[in-house]
Formats: C-alpha cells, sequence, structure tokens
C-alpha cells in the first residue's frame, strides 16, 4: 500500500520522531467526530473494511523512499531513517466501532495504538477513508428511511468526484441501506446487487421508440427497465404496455413524478401489467422521496445519484485524529490540546451504548450497555475474519432501529444525549492542570 498517500507533514514528523529517538514510544491516537455533519442527527459508520486493509499493507517501495530523500524537507535525516522505512510495517493495535454503528458527535470511531511512527503516517488516509464513507452512508440511511420500504438504488459514480470514490460510495450505501446500486464493479467487488437497462441514448440510436423498446426486451427479458421520457413519458408508457411482457417495469427520469406516476401506473394497468414496476430517479434526495412517498405517488422504487454519490447538502464532517496519550518505557503520560473550538480530551476511551444515552468513558472502565470500540487488530493481526458487508448492512439497520424516531428522522432533533464518565471528568480536569501549568 503506497505509504505516500498522506500529507507531507506526516512524514517530516515520522523522520523527526526517528531522530528524536522517539522510535519505541507507544502513541495512543483517536479519530473523533468533533461535530455531526449540518442537518445530521447522527452518522452511521463506513469504511473499516479499507482502513484495515490499508494498515497491514502499510509500506515503501524503493521508488517511493528515493523520491523522499531528495526532497529538501529531508536533507537533514540520516540513512538511518531512510532504512527504517525500507522495513515498515504496522504492528500495533486497532480498537473501531463496528461499520454500521451510529455515532454521534464528540465520539470516537476508531482509536489506534502503536510506536509513534506507525500510529503518525496513517492519519491522513484513515481520515479520508472513514469520513468520505461514513458521510454516504449516513446519507443513504436518510434515503432509505424516507422510501418508507420501496428500494432505493445508488446511481451516483457518474456525478461521483473520482470512479474510486464512485465504488466506495456505492459499498458505503449499499451499507446504509440502499437495495443495489448501477455500479458494475462494486457489484462484482462486494456482492452489492446491480441495477440498471438502458440509457436516453439507447432509445435515440433508433428510428422509433417502439423499435427501441422491443429490441432491449429481447436482450433483457424479464429485467427489463423502459425508460420512458426521452419523448413523451405517456407516450412510451403506452409502447411499452402494448409490447407487454417481458417487463420488470419502468423509469421515469425528469418531469413531475407525481402526476405522471399515477397516469403511467393506470396505463400499466389497464394493459394487466399490474406487477410491472415503476422507478423514478432524477435530482432525487430524501426530502423529494419523503414528499413523493406522503403524497401517495405511484413509484415502486428511487435512483438517487448526485445527492447520494457526494452527499451534496452536507458534505464535510467535522472529524479529528488527535494523540491522546504515550507510553514512555511504562510511564504513562496523557495528552490533550487545549485551543479554542478545537480541544480534545485525553486517554484512550470507551463508549458504552444503553437504552436512552451514551458513556464515553476510560478504556478500562467498566459500564453499562454495549461497549462500542471493539479490537479489530492486535500486533498488525486480526483478531478474527471482519464482518462482511452484508453483515454490516444488517447491523445499521438493526442499531438504526433502535434510536428513536426523532433521531431517525430528517429534521433537526434534539441531540442523543452523550456524557462523560466519572473517571473520564477526573482526567481531564487532571490533564489540563498538568499540562497548563
Amino acid at each position: 500500500m503506497n505509504g505516500l498517500l498522506t500529507d507531507l507533514y506526516e512524514l517530516t514528523m515520522a523522520a523527526g520522531y526517528f531522530e528524536s529517538g522517539k522510535v519505541e514510544e507507544k502513541a495512543t491516537f483517536e479519530f473523533t467526530i468533533r461535530r455531526l455533519p449540518a442537518f445530521r442527527n447522527f452518522v452511521l459508520v463506513a469504511g473499516l473494511a479499507q482502513v484495515v486493509e490499508y494498515l497491514q499493507n502499510l509500506s515503501f517501495t524503493e521508488e517511493e523512499i528515493g523520491y523522499l530523500r531528495g526532497l529538501p524537507q529531508f536533507r537533514g535525516a540520516s540513512p538511518a531513517f531512510f532504512e527504517y522505512l525500507r522495513s515498515f510495517r504496522f504492528t500495533g493495535d486497532l480498537f473501531a466501532a463496528p461499520e454500521g454503528t451510529p455515532l454521534f458527535s464528540g465520539e470516537p470511531v476508531l482509536c489506534l495504538r502503536a510506536p509513534i511512527i506507525e500510529a503518525q503516517i496513517p492519519e491522513t488516509w484513515l481520515l479520508s477513508t472513514i469520513t468520505f464513507q461514513t458521510l454516504i452512508a449516513s446519507k443513504a440511511a436518510r434515503c432509505a428511511s424516507a422510501a418508507a420500504g420501496r428500494p432505493v438504488i445508488e446511481f451516483g459514480t457518474r456525478r461521483a468526484h473520482t470512479p474510486d470514490a464512485g465504488v466506495l460510495g456505492a459499498r458505503a450505501a449499499y451499507l446504509g441501506g440502499c437495495a443495489g446500486t448501477s455500479n458494475t464493479l462494486a457489484g462484482y467487488r462486494y456482492g452489492i446487487p446491480v441495477s440498471g437497462t438502458a440509457a436516453h441514448s439507447w432509445v435515440m440510436s433508433f428510428a422509433c421508440e417502439m423499435e427501441a423498446f422491443r429490441k432491449l426486451q429481447r436482450v433483457m427479458g424479464e429485467s427489463t427497465v423502459q425508460l420512458l421520457d426521452t419523448y413523451d413519458p405517456l407516450q412510451g408508457a403506452r409502447h411499452a404496455a402494448k409490447l407487454g411482457k417481458p417487463l420488470w417495469g419502468v423509469r421515469l427520469d425528469s418531469g413531475d413524478f407525481l402526476s405522471t406516476s399515477r397516469q403511467v401506473r393506470a396505463i400499466l394497468d389497464q394493459a394487466g401489467l399490474h406487477d410491472s414496476r415503476i422507478m423514478a430517479s432524477g435530482d432525487l434526495d430524501e426530502y423529494k422521496i419523503r414528499e413523493l412517498v406522503r403524497a401517495g405517488a405511484a413509484v415502486d422504487s428511487f435512483g438517487v445519484g448526485t445527492q447520494l454519490a457526494v452527499s451534496a447538502d452536507s458534505p464535510v464532517m467535522g472529524a479529528v485524529y488527535k494523540l491522546v496519550e504515550l507510553d514512555i518505557q511504562g510511564i504513562k503520560r496523557f495528552t490533550a490540546k487545549y485551543s479554542d473550538e478545537k480541544a480534545s480530551v485525553p486517554g484512550a476511551k470507551q463508549v458504552f451504548r444503553a437504552a436512552h444515552r451514551d458513556v464515553i468513558a476510560r478504556s478500562g472502565e467498566c459500564g453499562n450497555g454495549e461497549a462500542l470500540l471493539r479490537p479489530v487488530l492486535l500486533g498488525g493481526e486480526l483478531v478474527e475474519p471482519l464482518p462482511t458487508l452484508e453483515q454490516s448492512r444488517e447491523r445499521a439497520a438493526a442499531m438504526l432501529a433502535k434510536l428513536p424516531e426523532e433521531i431517525r428522522g430528517l429534521e433537526p432533533a434534539e441531540p442523543w444525549p452523550v456524557i462523560y464518565s466519572r473517571e473520564l471528568r477526573e482526567l481531564i480536569e487532571n490533564t489540563r492542570h498538568n499540562l497548563m501549568q
């Protein structure tokens, strides 16, 4: 795994740690949600599988080390530092909330404990991977909730910021509650159901719509979804109805979905196509889906692209990766940052979820409820096989179902209670006193 896929200062700090004799110091870093994204009552954790893959394969090639040698920032680094990079591997411990876990402001997502260089270098990669997938999974959960049981298909790769983001976004969307994706690679790689038949260009490539529909049926059979709105959606519905089966259903990609879907439903029913479904797509988000469902639109499933693939209404999450404690030859030193609006909390932590609140406690404390941070890697090795994507998806659905309806809803709600344990409060006070003298 490319060790250069990080910010330069992670590597200059690594050189500084090495030259300062800190290689053997054990550091504990935590990835914490500083504040929830705008318009969100929770986030749904995603991306842990990619974090594990990264940590277990993190290394530097000879070419990468040669590149670093040539940078002016490393002129003061000794040859021994570059020798160290040649054998660099992650040998530490990872504790994390499983994928599909809803979390709230101020809560740690994961904890990394390792020799300080091994714990420092992953910062950039971890923040990027977890933040992106968590945003998409959280958006997907909202879309699925708004659809009230109707399937939502992720359609967003063409609008994602890169093709790779489209693949991981599809994975996160499925974890969050989408029923499938249009991304074929995501389907192949992660076993996600895939969906799609034809675009407007298919219809336009034929002299008439009927011929386009007929040829598509011949190829797709029972999977056929006829796209109705290349020209006139109601005429398109009549053409689809005239051809009849095999037909999975039809898709509307523009216009007034409420009235058009009802008219299309009537046309299909009159032709005896009662089992044929209607999908709506085109600039949809959770709010538009909710409006259509509440108004009684004759829509059986939704395709969501742009708004989901980039979490358009809330594309950023205030997450941080901070050093919280050091172990120097068996002596533990707690660390924290105290700058305005960016303070951090010292000490490794655990989160306990009970019926009506979360308690952030010190690691090793006993608490009531489910302990959310679980051992994933010890000594760089997996403690047990990671859950499958399907299992993480099921966990997400089960844990979301336990939250109050207003927390799961689309409107801002009273925040889920998150408090500190007595022992953690004492540690915060003592650390502040020691550091601020």
